[in-house]
């Protein structure tokens, strides 16, 4: 059981930019690279016996590279910037919010 994080993580090494990178498509003239924000984790623990792990991953589809015809730029995907932004904004609201009331005692 103590060599299967290892295994994974060394498997996990092997993909590098491969994840984060989709396959070069052409569609019409236009080429796309899609861009994907990528994170994943691992854990285990416990006796030796009735030891136990689990981990997750996830990927957020940030945007494409795209070339014709005007050169190659990068197209943010907005519902993945909505997604991100709605909750950074809010917390930092609320922060913000915290450390204006904590000033004024």
């Amino acid at each position: 059981m103590s060599a299967l994080p290892v295994r994974i993580a060394d498997t996990l090494k092997q993909f590098g930019a491969q994840v984060a990178y989709g396959e070069e498509r052409e569609i019409e003239g236009t080429t796309f690279v899609p861009v994907a924000l990528i994170a994943y984790g691992f854990g285990g623990g416990g006796p030796e016996e009735e030891g136990g792990g689990g981990g997750g991953a996830y990927a957020i589809p940030v945007g494409a590279y795209v070339g014709d015809s005007l050169g190659i730029r990068f197209q943010a995907n907005p519902v993945a910037l909505a997604a991100v932004a709605i909750p950074l904004v809010w917390v930092s609201g609320k922060a913000l919010a915290r450390v204006v009331k904590a000033l004024k005692k």
